[in-house]
């Protein structure tokens, strides 16, 4: 585990659902290998351009946005803490997932607000907030140049990213930006639509690690037993 340069804690589903996000993505985080985009009809975009930032991340759900570890703390030490974690906590089960656009991209959201999520999402950020390194000054700026509000550069100082804790919207990122939203996310949605869960059970939550080639792998699931 100690050839990644950073960590976080995700949602990454199992079975068909996975496999057909991976694809789409062209990244399997589980194998650790690239997979072939598949055919999507009445997409204005090809697959590899329309996935190019988010493919290096996989299919997931942020709930601990990736951060380096702290001085002083240890992966072996990370694990431990993320394992303790989940096991206190149960199980989220969201009715369902939809096709959405977010702000100039495509992602799949929860059919409506989830209070158990967010404090799934928010609990986690806090428990394993020692071992986040804070951010750089680099990163700070890099960050603020998306014009964030008060609140979220608040978050940001705090937490070492903006959109958690009350900020916090669970998503599955499909797509960077395009100029072609609306029309991808249609065919998105026609393409997702077979196999989209409902209900959405959330039993588990995944530790990822950054390569250094950028590509995130998932390094140990820990079921949430609590």
């Amino acid at each position: 585990m100690d050839e990644f340069k950073r960590y976080g804690l995700y949602v990454v589903p199992e079975g068909p659902f996975f496999d057909a996000g991976s694809s789409w993505l062209g990244w399997d985080s589980m194998a650790g290998v690239a997979v072939a985009h598949p055919v999507v009809a009445n997409l204005p975009e090809p697959p590899d351009a329309l996935t190019a930032t988010p493919g290096k991340y996989g299919f997931h759900g942020t709930i601990k946005p990736p951060f380096y570890l702290a001085p002083g703390t240890t992966v072996p030490a990370l694990d431990r803490a993320a394992r303790a974690f989940c096991a206190g906590r149960a199980p989220v089960v969201v009715p369902a997932l939809k096709v959405c656009r977010m702000d100039g991209f495509v992602a799949l959201k929860p059919s409506e607000w989830s209070d158990a999520l967010a404090d799934l999402a928010g609990a986690a950020v806090a428990a394993l907030d020692a071992f986040r390194a804070p951010p750089s000054d680099a990163e700070l700026a890099r960050r603020r140049k998306a014009g964030l509000t008060n609140r979220q550069d608040k978050m940001l100082q705090t937490w070492g990213y903006p959109y958690v804790m009350e900020e916090f919207r669970f998503h599955m990122t499909l797509t960077g930006r395009t100029d072609n939203v609306e029309a991808v996310r249609a065919a998105l949605a026609v393409h997702f639509a077979p196999i989209l869960p409902e209900p959405f059970v959330i039993d588990s939550l995944a530790l990822m690690g950054e390569a250094v080639d950028g590509a995130f792998h998932v390094v140990h699931r820990y079921a949430l037993s609590g």
